[in-house]
C-alpha cells in the first residue's frame, strides 16, 4: 500500500488503466460505431438502399423459402424497418437450435421478374459489434473474457478516478493546455472524464451485466444442477413447436398474423417471424416482438396455428430477473434510441474513447523525460498503433468494400483480412518511426482515406452522397458525411503530431526548482505538491 489512501487510489487507478487501456480504446471506439451498426451495412451493401413495403418484402420471403427450402424444420424472417433496408431470410433442418443457412436478399423484387439481386458479401457493421465484445481473433471465448476483465478495470479506474483526483469536478472548468505536457494531458482527461461520466459508469457496468452468466455461473449451475438451458427455458420462456404430423397443408398468410401481432402489442415493432413445421399439418409461427420502440429487450412473443393463423398462446410478462437484466442490456445497446438520443450516445462514446486515450497518452507523457526504458518503449508503440493506427484499419475496411470486386468468392474474408492486416501494418510502422512519425503518419493517412473515401464511393457505386441525399436515405448518407468531416480532424491531429512532436515536459509541482522544494515554500506547499503528484501518476 501507499503511505496514503488517495495515493493507493492513484496507483490503482494507474495501472488498472494502463494494462486495460489499449483494448478498452478498441472496445470503446468499435462500440461507439456500433450505435450505426444498421447504417454502416445497408452502406456497405449499396444495392439494397432502394426500400419497400413490409407486404411486398414478406411476399417475396415466402416465395424464396418456398422454393429453396419447402420442406425445412424451421423458416427465419427478418424483415426490413426504417434503418435496416435488407430483407434476410434463414432455414434449417435441425430439432434444436442452431444450424441455420442465412440469406440477404433485396427488400423488393426486381421489376419484371423474380430473380435475386446479386447482393455483395460484407462483414458489414456486424464487424464492429462483434469485435468490441468478441475481438474476433482469439479462440474459445478467450475475447470475451480478456473484453470483461478490462471493463472491470475501466470500473475499478472510474471509481479511483473519481477518488484521486477530489478536485476532479472543479478541474472541469481549469483547462491549462497552452502549458502543454503531462499537464495538459491531465487536463484533458480530467474534463473528458467528467462531461460524461454518467455515461461511463452505465455503459461500463451494463457491458459487465451482459456477460454475467458467463462471469458468475455458479449460482445458477448449482440451482439448475449444471443445466444452462433449463435456466435459459425458465428465465426467458420457450414456445416450442412439437414434432411433425407428416400429412402435408399449406400454409396460411403470413401478414394476418404480423398484423394480429402487431394490435396486441399496441403498435410494438415486428421483429423476428420463425415458422416451424412450414409444410406440415403441424405448422407453428412464433412471431417476436423487435427491440427497436422500447428500453427492456424482454422476449414477447405471439404463437400461431401455421395452417389456420388462430393465436395460440403469448408471452408478455417478463419476471423480475429476466425485467432488470432486459433493461440493463437495453440500455447498453440502445437500439430504443430515436436519431438525436442515438446521436447523444454516439457523442459520449466518443468522449469515453478520447478520456482512454489521453489516459494513456498522460502515462507516457508523464514519463517521456526519464531515460526511456524498454516499457516505456513499448507502452508508447502500442499508444501510437491502437490510438492512430484502429482508425486507419476502420476505414481501410470501408476502402476494401469498394474495392473488392463484387463477386469475388468468400469476399468478406479478404475485408475481414484488410481490417486487421491494416492494423498490424500500423503497429509495425509504431515501433519502427520515430515519435513524431509514428502518429503523424497514420494520422495523416486516415485524414486521405476519410477525405478520399465518398470520392471513391462516386466512383464505383451509384448510392453516392449525390443520389442517397436526394432520395432521402439519411443514414446511408450520414455514414459518408460523418467520415467526411472526420477528415479535417486527423488532418489537425497529423499537423499537431508533425509540428510538436511528442511532448516531453514534465509536470513539477509548485514551489520546486530543478526537482527540488524551494525552503521558503517547502511548509506550505508540501502537501499540495504532495496531492499534485498523485492526480498526475
Amino acid at each position: 500500500m501507499k503511505a496514503s489512501f488517495r495515493a493507493s487510489m492513484a496507483w490503482l487507478h494507474t495501472w488498472c488503466g494502463l494494462f486495460a487501456g489499449w483494448i478498452l480504446f478498441a472496445v470503446f471506439l468499435t462500440g461507439t460505431v456500433s450505435y450505426y451498426r444498421q447504417e454502416i451495412s445497408a452502406w456497405m451493401r449499396p444495392e439494397l438502399h432502394a426500400g419497400g413495403t413490409r407486404t411486398k418484402a414478406l411476399r417475396r420471403a415466402e416465395t424464396e423459402l418456398a422454393r429453396r427450402a419447402p420442406h425445412a424444420r424451421t423458416w427465419l424472417i427478418e424483415l426490413p424497418d426504417a434503418r435496416t433496408p435488407s430483407l434476410r431470410i434463414g432455414w434449417s433442418d435441425r430439432d434444436g437450435p442452431g444450424g441455420f443457412t442465412l440469406q440477404t436478399l433485396a427488400p423488393v423484387a426486381p421489376a419484371g421478374g423474380e430473380a435475386p439481386i446479386a447482393i455483395r458479401r460484407t462483414v458489414g457493421g456486424d464487424l464492429f459489434y462483434y469485435f468490441h465484445f468478441d475481438l474476433l481473433v482469439l479462440p474459445f471465448r478467450l475475447g470475451r473474457w480478456l473484453v470483461s476483465l478490462c471493463a472491470v478495470g475501466m470500473l475499478v479506474a472510474i471509481l479511483t478516478g473519481v477518488i484521486t483526483h477530489r478536485r476532479i469536478f472543479a478541474d472541469f472548468f481549469t483547462l491549462r493546455f497552452a502549458k502543454g505536457g503531462a499537464r495538459a494531458w491531465l487536463d484533458a482527461h480530467n474534463a473528458l472524464g467528467v462531461l460524461a461520466l454518467p455515461y461511463h459508469l452505465m455503459i461500463t457496468y451494463t457491458g459487465l451485466v451482459t456477460f454475467a452468466l458467463m462471469l458468475m455461473p455458479w449460482g445458477i449451475d448449482l440451482t439448475y444442477g449444471g443445466n444452462r438451458a433449463a435456466f435459459q427455458a425458465e428465465m426467458f420462456g420457450q414456445m416450442l413447436p412439437g414434432p411433425r404430423a407428416d400429412r402435408p397443408h399449406a400454409l396460411a398468410p403470413l401478414a394476418p398474423m404480423l398484423d394480429a401481432a402487431e394490435r396486441h402489442w399496441g403498435g410494438g415493432a415486428i421483429g423476428r417471424i420463425a415458422v416451424f413445421n412450414p409444410d406440415d399439418a403441424t405448422a407453428r409461427v412464433l412471431v417476436t416482438r423487435g427491440d427497436t420502440d422500447r428500453i427492456p429487450i424482454t422476449r414477447q412473443s405471439l404463437l400461431f396455428d401455421g395452417t389456420t393463423g388462430a393465436e395460440l398462446a403469448a408471452r408478455d410478462e417478463a419476471g423480475p430477473v429476466e425485467a432488470t437484466w432486459a433493461t440493463l442490456y437495453g440500455l447498453h445497446l440502445a437500439r430504443f434510441a430515436a436519431p438525436l438520443l442515438r446521436g447523444l450516445f454516439f457523442l459520449s462514446g466518443l468522449v469515453g474513447t478520447a478520456m482512454v486515450a489521453t489516459g494513456l497518452i498522460l502515462w507516457t507523457t508523464k514519463r517521456a523525460g526519464r531515460a526511456p526504458g524498454r516499457g516505456w518503449r513499448i507502452a508508447a508503440a502500442l499508444n501510437a498503433g491502437t490510438i492512430a493506427g484502429l482508425p486507419v484499419a476502420m476505414l481501410a475496411l470501408l476502402w476494401a468494400n469498394r474495392l473488392i470486386p463484387a463477386a469475388l468468392p468468400a469476399r468478406e474474408v479478404w475485408e475481414f483480412r484488410s481490417f486487421f492486416g491494416t492494423w498490424l501494418l500500423a503497429f509495425a510502422a509504431a515501433t519502427l518511426l520515430g515519435r513524431p512519425l509514428r502518429w503523424g503518419v497514420p494520422f495523416g493517412v486516415a485524414a486521405v482515406l476519410a477525405a478520399g473515401l465518398p470520392v471513391l464511393n462516386a466512383l464505383t457505386t451509384g448510392a453516392h452522397l449525390g443520389a442517397t441525399l436526394r432520395s432521402g436515405a439519411w443514414g446511408v448518407a450520414g455514414v459518408d458525411l460523418t467520415i467526411l468531416a472526420s477528415a479535417p480532424v486527423f488532418a489537425c491531429l497529423a499537423w499537431m503530431a508533425m509540428r510538436h512532436g511528442a511532448p516531453s515536459r514534465t509536470v513539477r509541482p509548485p514551489g520546486t526548482e530543478g526537482g527540488r522544494v524551494l525552503p521558503v515554500l517547502a511548509g506550505t506547499r508540501r502537501s499540495a505538491a504532495t496531492e499534485e503528484r498523485a492526480e498526475v501518476r
